[in-house]
């Protein structure tokens, strides 16, 4: 699964429905796995095996990222999907986010995407079109336009759901954006986290 900064930066600041604190341009990340949890204090260990203490604050909001698959998505479903552009003019997905029901609209539309070396586009927006053969490809509808996306069988998929502080379990593999504070703790802003094993893709 590739790691696609901006592109959850984006994804994040979109589940964020409307508090508008912390901009998504001041956002640092942090993945790895929640190895301690004192109060309002945690501690995450990084894949290289850096050890970031990270501040849980009142504006904290978390999001649960589970397991997903093409046939989970439907015509209707409200999707977000990292993408490069074709040659044919179709955006060929690097990943793809199914939001739950109560976060139909976050970050509706098509904006510029850099990551990995590539340029491409974020697009948020409704399935219209779902084709699984032939190339598995879905048209998504927004507000001013509509964009055709291919999604190779090697690509993430995975679902989106508004989360609790209850779902912050010691060994789950997490994401954390934040601010950085004065003495270098993280303070929190989003919290993703990955159930049932799943590291999530962002």
């Amino acid at each position: 699964m590739r790691n696609f900064l901006l592109a959850s930066i984006a994804l994040v600041s979109a589940i964020a429905v409307g508090d508008g604190q912390v901009h998504a341009q001041t956002l640092s990340r942090v993945r790895g796995i929640l190895t301690s949890v004192k109060g309002d204090v945690a501690q995450v260990t990084t894949f290289q095996g850096v050890v970031v203490v990270v501040d849980l604050v009142p504006r904290t909001k978390f999001a649960d990222v589970t397991y997903a698959k093409i046939t989970d998505i439907k015509p209707g479903s409200f999707v977000g999907s990292a993408a490069v552009p074709q040659p044919d003019g179709s955006l060929k997905a690097l990943e793809v986010h199914v939001f739950a029901p109560a976060l139909r609209g976050s970050g509706e539309g098509n904006r510029a995407w850099q990551g990995d070396g590539r340029t491409g586009s974020m697009t948020n927006g409704t399935v219209g079109d779902l084709v699984l053969t032939n190339g598995r490809t879905m048209t998504v509808n927004y507000h001013g336009g509509q964009k055709k996306i291919v999604v190779p069988l090697d690509v993430p998929i995975v679902f989106i759901d508004a989360g609790s502080r209850a779902d912050f379990v010691l060994g789950e593999h997490i994401v954390v954006f934040g601010e950085k504070g004065a003495g270098g703790a993280l303070k929190a802003d989003r919290v993703l986290v990955g159930r049932d094993g799943l590291v999530p893709p962002m």
